[in-house]
């Protein structure tokens, strides 16, 4: 009965409650919860290495937010199968009842409707996809407060998504024993190579100052496809952002902002398949290098989202040609025992609720903000949608093409289980190597009397006679 009259007055609450101020409090004491028992958390406890891959041992965590103002006046059910995608729909009512769903710290009903201002907590159990085992590398700290670090491919600058100790940040903290960081520069999770963190507010404002005002230079080395022309190539191609969900960049003379690279051979593979090429990029667009070289003909080899002939078809993208018509894509993998891999919108039984000695929340908590039934399409203009939305619409097939074959490669095999334990998550397959980084690497960067550099990355020894030539001659210019 106690259960059942705190159920009623959760769904019968008044538009009255807790002033703006008090429900900042509720979520600033949340984050700090968070914060606690994330500082209990050692990197023995969360990092280990099996079949060549760095994994965290999966773990409960609660995410928080408050109420979004399209979700006011919904139904906590309602929000929740049309706003979030990490589930299938027939997930969220048990979950609501299990109480593994919240408002303001309390169990509601499915029918429970969302006010404005409302404290909204999901508690999950949280798998981390592996990155590699290749060390996060410390290259220089300076008495001033600047650490420099050799960023491998495969994670993240920042806890976001599904990462979270699989991050720079996190794992400078568990494992390097730094606090309080600042990022300067922000690696693709894909990319590999050296980045800048302040470690005091201080040197990250006028390093990022510094950045902005191109007072440092920056030059990066990367494998292209096909040979590349010999000489200095400069592409000063305008780009601009077409999706933010996809991380979709294109040039586009109309509406890009100004964006200038420039390029320089480096070394020709035996088999006149690839380039290994300089890059100094004098402005800082998101992608603009993997753009710029999409343009100029030469993509990055291995770039699973500017070199893939099924989303821009067999010109990939040269001279910003997009093809007009979309590009019939191959059949999406059926898969053969649907009660093991189902597709995202099937449903799956809620994970049980959690215990008390289960109930180990770490890490930073992150706002629940991914959007469902929109498609990145639909958000363009009218006027945009014409050019880019059938080139959106074929990233979007494409990538579900891909979330669709995992589940496919879900192991079946009698010692590995196809569902956890404790949430009944499917276990995911373990990513290729040549799905952990593209070969673009960040080599070297150089500021008002200072200069830091990486060693370069195995793809491209075949360069390194070449570099120190083109170093030298940036360096006298």
């Amino acid at each position: 009965m106690k259960g059942e009259r705190k159920h009623q007055r959760s769904e019968s609450r008044g538009p009255d409650g807790d002033t703006p101020a008090r429900k900042a409090i509720k979520l600033s004491d949340h984050r700090q919860e968070q914060k606690d028992e994330d500082e209990l958390m050692t990197a023995a406890d969360i990092y280990f290495e099996e079949g060549g891959l760095q994994r965290i041992h999966p773990y409960f965590f609660k995410f928080a937010t408050h109420a979004k103002g399209r979700w006011v006046g919904r139904t906590i059910l309602e929000v929740f199968r049309s706003e979030f995608r990490d589930r299938p729909p027939g997930y969220y009512e048990p979950a609501i009842a299990q109480g593994i769903i919240e408002i303001n710290n309390e169990r509601v009903g499915p029918s429970t409707v969302v006010r404005n201002g409302d404290l909204v907590t999901h508690f999950i159990h949280r798998h981390e996809p592996p990155v590699t085992t290749q060390p996060l590398t410390i290259v220089q700290e300076t008495d001033s407060g600047l650490l420099i670090v050799d960023k491998p491919g495969s994670i993240p600058v920042h806890p976001s998504g599904r990462y979270n100790y699989n991050s720079v940040v996190k794992i400078l903290e568990k494992k390097h024993g730094y606090r309080a960081l600042h990022p300067i520069n922000r690696l693709d999770r894909l990319t590999s190579g050296l980045m800048l963190v302040g470690l005091n507010a201080n040197v990250a404002r006028r390093m990022e100052n510094d950045l902005s005002s191109h007072r440092i230079q920056k030059e990066y080395i990367c494998k292209v496809k096909g040979v590349f022309p010999t000489g200095r190539i400069i592409c000063d191609q305008p780009i601009r952002v077409i999706a933010h969900k996809l991380s979709l960049n294109c040039v586009d003379p109309n509406e890009g902002k100004p964006s200038l690279t420039e390029f320089e051979l480096l070394s020709v593979d035996d088999d006149q398949m690839h380039s290994v090429v300089y890059c100094r990029p004098k402005t800082g667009r998101t992608h603009q290098i993997r753009v710029h070289l999409q343009f100029l003909g030469y993509p990055i080899a291995n770039d699973p989202l500017y070199c893939n002939t099924e989303v821009w078809g067999d010109n990939l993208g040269k001279n910003g040609e997009l093809p007009l018509a979309l590009p019939p894509l191959s059949e999406l993998p059926t898969p053969t025992d649907t009660s093991a891999a189902e597709t995202p919108a099937a449903p799956s039984p809620p994970p049980p609720a959690p215990t008390e000695e289960a109930k180990p929340p770490a890490g930073k908590d992150k706002k629940m903000n991914k959007m469902a039934g929109t498609t990145s399409a639909s958000l363009l203009t009218d006027e945009s949608r014409a050019t880019w939305g059938p080139l959106v619409s074929r990233m979007e097939n494409w990538k579900t093409k891909q979330e669709l074959a995992i589940l496919v490669d879900v192991p079946t095999d009698a010692d590995a289980p196809r569902k956890c334990d404790k949430c009944s998550d499917p276990f995911m397959p373990d990513p290729t190597p040549d799905q952990l980084y593209i070969w673009l690497h960040a080599w070297r960067y150089s500021g008002p009397g200072w200069s830091y550099e990486t060693k370069l990355p195995a793809w491209a020894s075949g360069a390194t006679e070449h570099i120190d030539r083109v170093k030298y001659q940036k360096e006298s210019a």
